[in-house]
């Protein structure tokens, strides 16, 4: 992560923080609101993608990662459209995400999975907007 973000327990490396986020991974994402997605390059794991119900109809996902072996075989995009199918298939209606600002590559992969650009919520940290931006789509749309 850019070591200019702000410091401090919003950070999402700050040790306490990840430590609780790494706790909670296993039931936060558990079906049947949740779920965890291997992405998968002649066999071996190279990527995942973990999503939860945020409120009824609405599954935020998080941790997207592909590791360098499995870019470029569009590994993150299977995944998206993956994760999709699993979403319509549990009633979701819409889906939302945050990222960093710093993952411009991410960025158009989700625009051409059809998320758009939405505000931060409003009780995100301030001194955080500048460094990440919200995306949404809704669910079961058709794309080209």
């Amino acid at each position: 992560y850019p070591t200019d973000w702000p410091k401090g327990p919003d950070h999402p490396m700050d040790p306490v923080t990840f430590e609780a986020t790494i706790q909670e991974l296993p039931s936060a994402h558990k079906p049947p609101s949740g779920g965890v997605l291997i992405g998968l390059l002649n066999g071996e794991a190279v990527g995942c993608v973990m999503y939860h119900e945020a409120e009824p109809g609405i599954a935020e996902f998080n941790r997207l990662f592909v590791n360098e072996k499995g870019r470029g075989h569009r590994i993150g995009q299977k995944m998206l459209e993956a994760m999709f199918a699993m979403l319509n298939a549990n009633g979701y209606q819409k889906v939302f995400f945050s990222s960093a600002t710093f993952l411009t590559h991410a960025r158009a992969m989700y625009e051409a999975a059809g998320f758009v650009k939405i505000s931060h919520p409003s009780d995100f940290p301030k001194e955080w907007h500048n460094y990440t931006y919200f995306m949404e789509r809704s669910i079961g749309q058709v794309q080209n």
